[in-house]
């Protein structure tokens, strides 16, 4: 039986790091320049908190249901390694700003505050490394769950859901891909209830690495009970290469650390202070992102529709101001999420996609790097206005316009069209004025046209009626319910 606990650093958005002036900006690329000789370490320089990242861990603790500390305190965790410029490194052990809580069902530990360490750059080429301090000092929270998690499929869940929530609360970014969010995997594997040897698995820089990782390591202890070994405590890697993890270090345990309490910073007694009393942090907490994508598949949308908007919180956003006029559950609301989630989206795709095409050629063809990243997508990668996205909707369930005019509306205000949606749709032919007689003749028409076609459909080739609802839309100019015209041009056949 396998067991699974995390431990998951985020370094959070705060103007300054934690201890000092110094900013934290994880977007600069010059090497040491938000640096100073706090967060240098230069001797006689004194720390003093970040009362911004206090808060910010409180609210997580908050949203998840933990315990919010009274008294804490900040330790020293002694020991050396060249990113580390005091010596030791600035944590929480036995006070942890929050004890216990629980996200997707698996408990929490401890959610703690630390300040995160500076990079260290191998150039393996030239055989040296060099350290970049801009990174030192910045606020650091550390979230441990207990060991309770029991398959890789939870352990993904869970670190995508407190990235989740981290970008709800606005206390981090949580990109893996630039560090802001690190996770390592405790793994255990025992033939019985109690629990095996715990094996860290580092350097998991993305979930589905974490989920391979992971998966292998099980893997890996498993084959080694059947035959009778021991699985060693130790923190192992994971190679991209080989797909394994491979053994670093043997595992240290808090003794090795030599936790103590740092006299250079106070204890603090948070109920003395009125901004992080939970009446003050509740009172600025969104709707988290469970609570978000229970009420929209209360609504009756589909999970995955439901789980976009969650996820794409930009989207949902949009989404809410589409629906605000309509009755929950209704067929305004149901259709509204079908073409948000499909039509619309697929549109901002492709269109991020070409951008991020022609960035690339552009910086191939200035000899420079093209390994920059898309714009993260935002409401402002919509173009259309929810107004005008309602107007169409409501166009569209009145009948004054078909769905492949709906599809095409969209596309056009998306990409920019400021005419009003109205007026549009009159301006373009777009309106459906055919009435079911008129719609009777011309399939009368058209079938009388091709009877073979007709022949085929009653053979049962499907494809057969739809060149024959083709037939009748080009005549139509698109003016008309596709699905409706195919239903009766069905029932014209069958008669």
């Amino acid at each position: 039986m396998a067991t699974i606990g995390l431990e998951i650093h985020a370094e959070l958005k705060t103007q300054t790091k934690m201890f000092c002036n110094s900013k934290n900006d994880p977007d600069e690329g010059r090497p040491n320049t938000n640096i100073c000789p706090v967060c240098l370490a230069h001797p006689g320089t004194l720390p003093v908190i970040n009362g911004e990242a206090l808060k910010h861990v409180l609210r997580v603790g908050l949203a998840v249901g933990g315990t919010l500390a009274d008294y804490t305190e900040f330790d020293r965790k002694n020991y050396f390694y060249p990113d580390l410029p005091k010596g030791y490194q600035i944590s929480q052990w036995l006070y942890p700003l929050v004890s216990g809580g629980t996200l997707c069902g698996i408990p929490i530990t401890r959610v703690h505050l630390e300040e995160d360490t500076a990079s260290s750059i191998h150039d393996e080429a030239e055989g040296k490394t060099t350290v970049d301090y801009n990174r030192a000092g910045i606020p650091l929270m550390e979230l441990v769950t207990e060991p309770a998690i029991k398959d890789v499929s939870s352990a993904g869940r869970f670190a995508r859901e407190l990235q989740l929530l981290l970008r709800y609360l606005g206390a981090s970014e949580a990109n893996m891909e630039k560090g802001q969010m690190r996770v390592e995997a405790n793994v255990s594997v025992s033939a019985t209830e109690k629990l095996g040897t715990k094996v860290e698995i580092k350097n998991l820089n993305s979930f589905r690495t974490m989920e391979k990782a992971v998966e292998y390591e099980i893997k890996r202890q498993t084959e080694l009970l059947e035959k009778g070994e021991a699985v060693v405590q130790e923190t192992r890697g994971w190679d991209e290469r080989t797909q394994k993890t491979f053994a670093q270090r043997t595992k240290e345990g808090s003794a090795d650390y030599r936790y103590f309490p740092d006299p250079d910073l106070p204890p603090l007694c948070l109920s003395e202070v009125q901004l992080y009393s939970t009446a003050a942090l509740a009172e600025g907490l969104p709707e988290l992102p469970a609570a978000r994508r229970q009420r929209y598949v209360s609504m009756g949308i589909k999970e995955e529709d439901a789980s976009q908007f969650v996820r794409e919180a930009w989207l949902g956003d949009f989404f809410d101001k589409v629906i605000a006029p309509y009755k929950p559950g209704s067929r305004e609301v149901l259709l509204s999420a079908n073409y948000i989630a499909n039509d619309l989206m697929n549109i901002i795709r492709l269109r991020e996609a070409s951008t991020r095409q022609a960035r690339d050629t552009s910086k191939r063809d200035s000899g420079e790097q093209s390994d920059i990243p898309s714009s993260r997508m935002n409401e402002t990668s919509i173009g259309i206005s929810a107004v005008d996205f309602k107007s169409i909707i409501d166009m569209l369930l009145a009948s004054k316009i078909s769905s492949r005019s709906a599809k095409d509306m969209i596309a056009v205000f998306a990409a920019g069209e400021k005419e009003e949606p109205m007026h549009y749709a009159e301006h373009h032919g777009l309106f459906q004025t055919a009435t079911e007689d008129d719609l009777s003749r011309l399939i009368e028409k058209v079938i009388a046209e091709h009877p073979a076609v007709v022949e085929d459909y009653r053979r049962g080739k499907e494809p057969a009626l739809e060149y024959l609802v083709g037939q009748a839309m080009r005549v139509l100019r698109g003016a008309a319910d596709a699905a409706a015209l195919r239903e009766k041009m069905k029932k014209t056949i069958r008669k």
